[in-house]
């Protein structure tokens, strides 16, 4: 490993897992980053984040954090109070003010095809888990990932339930204090892209908008992906430049 760069910590968000990272965390790996991909529990946003910030508290040195769609909420507060935690970075993400869901947010502009692409599967505890339905995978959620590959994804998603997406962010949350990135998938039909801008504005965050990309951003578009978290790790004085 390069000597100086910051441990970068992955936070997958709904219907994923750690996987969709694989190529991101392979090129961080090889620029000499030490990486850690977070298991998100998708059961509830408070819970989600208490489990991530266990996480980084076993991490010595600076971090860069990363979060997908609902696992920008997740960091949001996972982060808040962590003095190693140096920047934070949004991939088509959710990034909540104190007393917002991810559904209130998504909710806020037109253009979001969530509600129609989730397919319900009731719990024995009477809660409800929520998947994207296989069927509208590939052009609601990864329109810009190969057919083969959005099948895979459809397969080997992870639920989240009804409750963690309707949670409203409790607490301080990281952005305030925390310097954020925040890479916006242009043609996103999950988080419409005016919902994006909005939250990365209202953060101050640092922008890149990447025209044409889909919710699956991070795996279709891996090189502005790894960019923006090397730029962050280097702007923050945390990364050595390559």
């Amino acid at each position: 490993m390069v000597s100086g760069n910051p441990t970068i910590v992955l936070v997958h968000g709904a219907f994923a897992d750690s996987s969709g990272f694989n190529t991101v965390a392979k090129r961080l790996v090889a620029d000499g980053y030490p990486v850690v991909a977070a298991p998100n529990p998708l059961r509830g946003l408070a819970s989600d984040a208490a489990h991530v910030k266990a996480l980084l508290e076993s991490i010595a040195g600076p971090i860069v954090l990363v979060g997908h769609s609902y696992g920008g909420a997740v960091i949001s507060t996972a982060a808040a109070g962590n003095t190693n935690v140096k920047a934070l970075v949004y991939l088509a993400a959710f990034v909540p003010e104190t007393g917002e869901s991810a559904q209130a947010l998504v909710e806020k502009f037109p253009g979001s095809t969530v509600g129609e692409s989730l397919k319900p599967v009731p719990l024995p505890d009477g809660q409800v888990d929520l998947y994207i339905d296989p069927k509208v995978f590939h052009p609601h959620f990864a329109g810009d990932v190969s057919a083969e590959e959005a099948v895979l994804y459809s397969i080997t998603q992870r639920p989240a339930t009804g409750a963690a997406l309707g949670e409203p962010a409790a607490g301080p949350q990281a952005w305030h204090t925390i310097p954020s990135y925040n890479l916006i998938s242009g043609s996103d039909r999950i988080i419409p892209p005016a919902a994006q801008e909005f939250m990365a504005q209202r953060s101050g965050a640092k922008v890149q908008v990447v025209e044409g990309a889909s919710h699956m951003v991070f795996v279709s578009r891996p090189g502005a992906t790894v960019a923006l978290i090397k730029a962050a790790a280097q702007e923050q004085g945390q990364g050595q430049p390559q």
